[in-house]
């Protein structure tokens, strides 16, 4: 505990002397005043409390490689070097954004922890990289330990779909700078890749098949933009019912659902189809991160009439009377990673991802052009 004590500028006898040093522990009769960091607004204890309550959470993301336990100055993680000729190590680091803002209003927190895991393992394994280990940031304004936990389990969970380890973190408490009920996240993951099978925009070629990914929804962008029509100028509520949405599904448990993550999804399909690129897709929409997997010499068309996106894209569409390009410079359009397969393997990895639980289908092709993504036809409606 950190202790700030007041001293008189005088000197020791109250006249005009010499000043007494100053030390932490120094005071004056009559002139004690002990300021403690909960007066302050930071609790140690409920920081401690919070890190216990996630114990048995992070203890089931451990992979073999994890040394040691929570607590310490830094994370060790053994990296076994032996399964790679040239091991390339992958980093990646992101944050959830304003969909915060939802989990705080709803005061629900266990989901935006699989949004954060989401957004930093699925941009690693972009690369061909394995998500080896996270670690994360918590920012509140005051620390509530069950809230904490709330939070950590989320990202415990994502660590665990993902099948990399939680390998520490930092719960810092901001009050003055946030209010007591906000909290911002971030976090920073590490993944491995064998030099020769880093994925990039080189192996792409002509014929090649792109394959779409199924989102689960918004996923974690656009949600300023969501908000803005929605809950603003749209003036809905939350636990509005949407019957679009199905299942007496509110407009709140639509907005949080969680993100997909593909990372394991991804790393077998590597391993069982001859993968040229992936293309993880966030805020930019369909175009603006396709496009970063595209040499030069080809262009990238997708059919949009291979898909129907979620209810929820139309009613934000419609809500804001949002024009076309807005929307898919803006939000995933019900598709959350793009493979770039060869022609040979694309029925194949299309059956492998069904068996996996994914739904995947043929969206377009690979021709000869200059680096452009063309969306082609128009989403079936209704």
């Amino acid at each position: 505990m950190t202790h700030v004590t007041e001293r008189s500028s005088a000197g020791a006898n109250g006249g005009g002397g010499s000043r007494q040093p100053w030390s932490a522990g120094s005071s004056r009769s009559g002139r004690k005043r002990t300021v403690t960091y909960a007066d302050a607004g930071v609790s140690i204890h409920a920081g401690e409390r919070a890190v216990e309550l996630l114990k048995s959470k992070v203890h089931r993301t451990l992979r073999p490689e994890v040394m040691g336990d929570l607590g310490g100055f830094a994370g060790l993680f053994r990296l076994d070097v032996k399964k790679y000729k040239n091991p390339i190590l992958a980093s990646s680091t992101d944050g959830v954004g304003t969909k915060l803002v939802i989990a705080q209003q709803l005061d629900i927190h266990d989901t935006v922890g699989i949004d954060l895991v989401a957004m930093v393992v699925d941009d690693l394994v972009a690369c061909g990289a394995e998500p080896l280990f996270l670690l994360d940031y918590i920012a509140c304004g005051e620390v509530v330990p069950d809230k904490v936990a709330e939070i950590g389990a989320g990202i415990a969970d994502g660590c665990r779909y993902a099948g990399c380890a939680l390998l520490g973190g930092e719960t810092a408490e901001h009050p003055g700078v946030l209010r007591p009920d906000e909290y911002d996240l971030s976090a920073t993951g590490v993944g491995v890749v064998e030099e020769s099978e880093i994925l990039s925009r080189d192996r792409v070629e002509v014929g090649d098949v792109v394959i779409a990914m199924g989102s689960s929804g918004l996923h974690s962008n656009g949600f300023s933009l969501v908000r803005h029509v929605l809950l603003g100028a749209g003036r809905m509520r939350l636990d509005t019912v949407v019957e679009d949405f199905g299942r007496q599904r509110t407009l709140g448990e639509e907005l949080l659902t969680p993100t997909k993550i593909y990372a394991r999804d991804c790393l077998k399909l590597i391993e069982e189809c001859e993968v040229r690129a992936l293309a993880h897709v966030t805020g930019g929409g369909i175009p603006g991160n396709l496009v970063r997997i595209l040499p030069e010499h080809v262009d990238a068309v997708v059919n949009r009439s291979t898909w129907k996106p979620q209810p929820i894209f139309e009613l934000v569409q419609a809500k804001g009377r949002i024009d076309d390009p807005e929307m898919e410079s803006t939000f995933n359009m019900g598709v959350g990673m793009f493979a770039i397969v060869s022609a040979d393997d694309a029925d194949r990895a299309l059956a492998f991802l069904a068996g996996r639980g994914i739904a995947a289908w043929q969206a377009g092709e690979v021709i000869e052009g200059t680096g452009m993504v063309q969306m082609i036809g128009q989403h079936t409606r209704g």
